[in-house]
């Protein structure tokens, strides 16, 4: 449970193609995880677009910047 605790929206989407979302870092005993997440207001929930581990050759150190030049 402990990486629920540390979500963090790190980037917003709010006019991706179906719905808006988000991208949210956590953090959890086997690392950081990004996940893409989109909302549905009207439909009151949330849908979990995909989930990975961030490369380090694309973000800096605190998971939340993109490298310029990955």
């Amino acid at each position: 449970m402990r990486a629920v605790e540390t979500y963090e929206i790190i980037e917003p989407y709010p006019d991706d193609k179906y719905l808006p979302s988000y991208l949210v870092l956590c953090h959890s005993d086997e690392g950081a995880a990004h996940l893409h997440i989109a909302t549905d207001v009207v439909g009151d929930n949330v849908r979990i677009v995909t989930v990975y581990r961030p490369s380090p050759r694309e973000w800096e150190q605190d998971f939340k910047t993109r490298r310029k030049n990955p």
